[in-house]
């Protein structure tokens, strides 16, 4: 173990690999949205915009998250990060439960 590990802990260092939960989440969602796009649906069978645009932000987000796909900007890398990828998932849970 060297110096630099020591003054840097492992948090410090992002892995390597793919985010798997996160992976999971947009392949999923875009499986759902492509194959019962349905559940972007209100009760009435009109679209729900909100339902569907918060869905894409969850499955936008779950891809980028999960190939590790991180932007410069702070903004856009918080909007893109895990944390908003479950942020999105329960929004958009919220929005279809409440049809």
């Amino acid at each position: 173990m060297s110096r630099h590990d020591l003054d840097h802990p492992a948090s410090d260092h992002p892995d390597p690999g793919f985010r798997i939960l996160s992976l999971a989440t947009g392949v999923v969602l875009a499986l759902l949205l492509v194959l019962f796009p349905r559940v972007a649906m209100d009760r009435w069978g009109g679209a729900d915009p909100l339902a569907a645009g918060v869905l894409l932000w969850a499955m936008g987000t779950g891809f980028a998250s999960g190939l590790r796909l991180v932007p410069r900007q702070r903004v856009l890398r918080g909007l893109l990060s895990s944390e908003a990828c479950l942020l999105a998932l329960v929004l958009s849970l919220l929005q279809i439960a409440s049809h």
